[in-house]
């Protein structure tokens, strides 16, 4: 089969290419157009959406685990919490306050003006619903079941995250509230591994998953 660019007769293009001879050819400059057209409007389509909307990122470490681990490819979604809050239990990703060129994914636990009070492996929520606090029902965790006793009050844009792996991550526990400001977005897809893809897959599970 000849190259679309070289010159054929009518008859050459019907019989060999399948071309009716009554179809003009594109020639060079308006393939080169036209390519020019469609990276232009890809990219007009795909930059807004990366910077704005969603994004992927990989999970590195185990602080999740078992909801999510080392290798999950997800999709988060960037512009849900533009008009909302984020919500206690939903996990969000969100650049850390110390260096923010880095990010974290964690879960929310404590929300903005609440109390938040660890004990042992309990975790009770005071607010103004539940001045004498309540404990908060957790979904399945990782924890080697060390004793831990801390309270911490947040401010009106703060939040108390924590990772699903206790003795694995580093948290609020450790480097205080997160500021509302650093909040990116929330899992919106899981893409990798095939056998666990899923839409909003930081539902906290109540049984670990075989």
């Amino acid at each position: 089969m000849q190259d679309t660019n070289d010159v054929m007769t009518h008859d050459e293009a019907f019989h060999d290419n399948g071309v009716s001879p009554d179809v003009p050819q594109k020639g060079q400059g308006e393939s080169f157009f036209d390519f020019f057209r469609f990276v232009l409007l890809a990219i007009v389509i795909i930059v807004p959406v990366r910077l704005f909307i969603a994004q992927p990122f990989v999970v590195s470490g185990a602080s999740m685990e078992p909801t999510f681990s080392t290798g999950n490819y997800l999709i988060i979604d960037e512009i849900s919490y533009r008009f909302t809050d984020p919500e206690r239990g939903e996990v969000i990703v969100f650049r850390f306050p110390f260096e923010p060129d880095k990010y974290l994914i964690k879960r929310v636990i404590g929300l903005p003006s609440e109390t938040v009070e660890l004990k042992g492996e309990d975790i009770i929520i005071k607010n103004e619903e539940h001045p004498d606090g309540f404990v908060l029902p957790q979904g399945v965790t990782k924890q080697s079941g060390r004793k831990s006793a801390q309270t911490v009050t947040l401010e009106d844009d703060e939040y108390f995250v924590l990772g699903d792996n206790r003795d694995e991550s580093a948290d609020s526990r450790l480097w205080g509230p997160l500021p509302r400001e650093y909040v990116v977005g929330r899992p919106l897809l899981r893409l990798v591994p095939l056998n666990k893809i899923a839409l909003f897959p930081g539902d906290w599970p109540t049984a670990v998953a075989q």
